[in-house]
């Protein structure tokens, strides 16, 4: 997409400047239901790569254990990757034992041609595994067997940093859930961290976040309230810090909400999230702090709801997904049916929108997060009899920021307001596809309010494009 593009020759070097973004609107939206699962139960773990999604379902597969699956962006081609495997035994108490784990939930990762993600039970001992496949359904490999001490229940995925994978358990350890980290060939186990159920939280049920050497996480609940917490733990299991405790509740209601099952968006030196119970209507909030727990702010209060009605949504899960300045995020209920809704809201509190009004008929109900290509949303609801349903939200593009160009010889200085955030200055030599778009530096520094770069005029034509 094409927001500003203007020609300068200068000795006989021609330099053309487009300013391509992925920041989306919020007008004109087109939803499509792309393809309802054979099962019944929940699928999860949206990731895309290109034209292809890939997943997981709760149940299905050959024995009914789950699976991993892969399906077009436009609903076509779905195919099971992976099912897991009949059980071996059971136990009253915890589930099925297996050799590579049952019921896989949360966000998968993809690494080159490889996927890793977890699966809540089975294992040898019933409490969960972390695997790995291909994206071409072979080399599945069981990573880890959780067998309680070491943790239970990893309902959230993991996340990458290099060749380690971070991931978090429900209960297990000391009985309140852990911080796990394992390498993706397998070996180097460890617990970086044991909820104790006290200040420091309980149930870590959501994924983490990871910048740099820090990891970001939630618990749904503990801390001083047991209203949840946020925390930061260093990849290498030091320096535990509670960012922020969720404060005590008054009939439901709060100030800044409670009971967090889903995960933090990092930018920066600022964490986004949401919190499914508590704020003013006690139906969840939206917030930000920074990530030294300073400067936390209630963005977003969700609205009183009579049968789960209301005009913007109730109980917000799945996480939120950041484009630009704008946050993205589902609605589990509330809405003008009350079956949930699709959101958008600016990183300052501001301009909250509903972008989709799910009405429990050909579009489902209760959607659970959204994750972004392009410029199109991608989420999973439920439809008639349970079956998972997987839509599609199409928002038309707007003009990113305007970059400008000053010819200085021997250079190019290039320009763009500091009021956005998210973009990156690229280059390349020729828009012939397959085009190579590289990152420009140095980095820009703040001249006169603007985002500025002095870039050497050398060689032939050179194309600039700010990107996300």
């Amino acid at each position: 997409m094409k927001a500003n593009s203007q020609k300068t020759r200068f000795h006989a070097v021609s330099i053309i400047i487009l300013c391509l973004t992925s920041a989306i609107g919020a007008l004109g939206q087109t939803f499509t239901n792309l393809y309802t699962f054979p099962i019944n139960g929940a699928a999860s773990g949206l990731v895309p790569s290109g034209n292809v999604l890939y997943g997981v379902t709760e149940f299905g597969g050959v024995s009914g254990q789950g699976s991993v699956f892969s399906i077009n962006t436009d609903g076509t081609g779905f195919t099971t990757l992976y099912s897991f495997s009949t059980p071996s035994g059971t136990n009253s108490s915890y589930g099925v034992t297996n050799t590579d784990g049952a019921n896989p939930a949360g966000t998968l990762v993809l690494s080159g041609t490889t996927l890793y993600g977890t699966a809540v039970g089975g294992g040898s001992s019933t409490d969960g595994t972390v695997f790995r496949v291909n994206t071409d359904g072979s080399g599945f490999t069981n990573l880890h067997n959780f067998s309680g001490a070491d943790g239970v229940t990893p309902l959230a995925g993991v996340v990458r940093s290099g060749n380690t994978l971070y991931g978090t358990t429900w209960h297990g350890g000391i009985g309140a859930g852990n911080v796990f980290a394992i390498k993706t060939d397998g070996s180097g186990f460890q617990v970086l961290y044991a909820f104790t159920n006290n200040a420091d939280g309980f149930g870590p049920i959501a994924r983490l976040a990871v910048s740099g050497n820090v990891l970001y996480g939630t618990t749904q609940y503990g801390g001083s309230w047991n209203s949840g917490t946020i925390f930061a733990i260093d990849t290498d299991g030091t320096s535990f810090t509670n960012l922020h405790n969720f404060s005590a509740r008054n009939y439901s209601t709060n100030s800044d909400g409670a009971n967090l099952q889903d995960g933090l968006t990092v930018s920066g030196g600022t964490l986004y999230g949401i919190a499914a119970y508590g704020g003013a209507a006690g139906n969840g909030t939206i917030f930000k702090l920074n990530t030294d727990g300073s400067g936390f702010s209630t963005l977003y209060n969700f609205s009183p709801a009579v049968d789960y009605v209301n005009a913007d949504g109730e109980l917000p899960l799945g996480g939120l997904v950041l484009s630009g300045d704008t946050l993205y995020g589902t609605a589990d209920l509330g809405g003008t049916v009350g079956d949930g809704t699709v959101f958008q809201l600016k990183t300052d509190g501001t301009g909250f929108l509903v972008l989709h009004t799910f009405a429990g008929g050909s579009d489902g109900y209760g959607p659970a997060g959204v994750t972004l290509s392009e410029n199109v949303l991608y989420g999973i609801s439920f439809g008639s009899s349970g079956h998972a349903r997987m839509f599609s939200l199409t928002l038309p593009p707007i003009s990113g920021p305007p970059l400008g160009i000053t010819l200085s010889a021997p250079n190019v200085i290039l320009t763009w307001p500091t009021n956005v955030v998210g973009f990156t200055l690229q280059s390349t030599p020729s828009l012939t596809a397959p085009a190579v778009w590289t990152p420009v530096y140095p980095a820009p520094v703040v001249v006169n309010g603007l985002n500025t770069v002095t870039n050497p005029m050398s060689g032939g034509q050179q194309f600039y494009r700010l990107s996300q």
